[in-house]
């Protein structure tokens, strides 16, 4: 007598159904590890791919030239003419440039001890530099001719939180290298160019006239000078600008130059995040396991509980091949049912994160497929033995339990 598969099927099941407490139990470590297995994947798919996106948004042609080391080691300088001359090329569309001004602290009052400068750093910065960086002012404005010239200042997403500030107030100031300055503007977020973030920004007439920061250019004192450059491209001819930005913007020295484009670290930084993932994996492949145990146990239970059973169809003429079939196949339901109930966890997971996100919902074929198939091998071989032993019960041996 031969069995069909969907019979054999439908005689799996009815061990499932007849067990419904113990199946679900059994299957529950399963739908964990694949729910998690999804889940990682398709978040890590989802936050990559929104992090992609707003790149996209942004513009991968920004590239940046910072002041570097010189031989020496000591700190190195850009020329003050450096941005006028990055401007002069071809590929070059806009440049904007900030000033790092070591010396100057900033502070929420006076009173505040010296030492605590919440890591913050004061920048003057040329008038067109959050179009350049493509970001914006959530609160306040941002500086103008007129404001630049004047002891007023924008602060960075970052540097506002640590200052304390969420708004920006008639009358708001901050003790910003040893006098007041009245705050203009909150920047937004700066994906990139974070630096900013952290940043307290004035202007380059401000920074000269109080907090006295000049460069000697031909006999004369200038405001500066810059210390990084942010320069947008012809997003067709950037690496053209990339290879000769160094030697443009210092060409006494190209070497003390630092050249880099902050679309593709943000890239490699959408990578990495990937490299996370194989902990929570780990954690989902562990689960699996668990669940494998589990299985393996409830069957074999399941084996010695129906030894009647396997002696009655055996005195019916059911082959050593269609017992265990049957009881392989009860396990391949078992997982199969908890993947399947895992793989829509983890789906809905996905989805409602990153939905709240504002992300691209993502969840790779690999994640919901791969689910599946392990759930299908868990259950075989968490079955396999279980299905072995009550192939090679003798059916006088087991109807002695009737």
């Amino acid at each position: 007598m031969r069995l069909r598969p969907s019979d054999q099927v439908r005689v799996a099941s009815i061990g499932v159904r007849a067990r419904k407490v113990r199946a679900a139990l059994s299957a529950l470590g399963i739908a964990i590890g694949v729910a998690a297995i999804v889940a990682v994947l398709g978040l890590s798919s989802s936050s990559q791919a929104g992090l992609l996106a707003q790149i996209d948004r942004l513009g991968t042609n920004l590239l940046t030239a910072s002041s570097g080391q010189s031989f020496s080691g000591a700190a190195a300088d850009l020329p003050t003419a450096a941005p006028a001359r990055v401007g002069n090329l071809d590929a070059v569309e806009q440049v904007a440039h900030t000033a790092a001004i070591d010396d100057a602290k900033v502070y929420r009052t006076p009173l505040i001890p010296a030492i605590s400068t919440n890591a913050l750093t004061v920048r003057a910065a040329s008038l067109n530099l959050p179009d350049v960086v493509a970001t914006g002012v959530a609160q306040g404005r941002w500086l103008n001719e007129a404001t630049a010239t004047q002891p007023g200042a924008v602060l960075g997403a970052v540097a506002a939180q640590r200052l304390g500030l969420d708004r920006v107030a008639p009358g708001g100031r901050i003790w910003l290298g040893g006098q007041w300055f009245y705050i203009a503007g909150i920047l937004q977020p700066a994906l990139l160019a974070a630096d900013l973030d952290s940043s307290v920004l004035i202007g380059y007439p401000a920074a000269r006239h109080y907090l006295n920061y000049v460069a000697i250019e031909g006999g004369k004192a200038v405001a500066g000078p810059p210390s990084k450059l942010y320069v947008r491209a012809d997003t067709d001819r950037v690496a053209q600008v990339q290879a000769v930005l160094a030697r443009t913007a210092n060409p006494e020295a190209p070497s003390e130059v630092d050249i880099s484009q902050p679309s593709d670290a943000l890239t490699a930084r959408a990578a990495a995040e990937g490299a996370f993932d194989s902990l929570f994996l780990g954690l989902g492949v562990v689960a699996l396991i668990v669940g494998a145990v589990g299985v393996a146990n409830i069957m074999i239970i399941s084996v010695l509980e129906r030894r009647s059973e396997i002696g009655l169809r055996r005195a019916l003429g059911a082959t050593r091949r269609q017992v265990r079939g049957q009881f392989l196949a009860e396990a391949v339901l078992l997982t199969v049912l908890g993947g399947a109930a895992g793989v829509a966890a983890g789906m809905i997971a996905t989805v409602v994160y990153a939905r709240n996100k504002g992300w691209q919902v993502v969840v790779p074929v690999e994640a919901w497929a791969g689910g599946i198939a392990a759930a299908v091998v868990i259950g075989a071989i968490a079955g396999l033995v279980p299905a072995l032993r009550a192939a090679r019960l003798s059916p006088t041996e087991a109807l002695r339990t009737v």
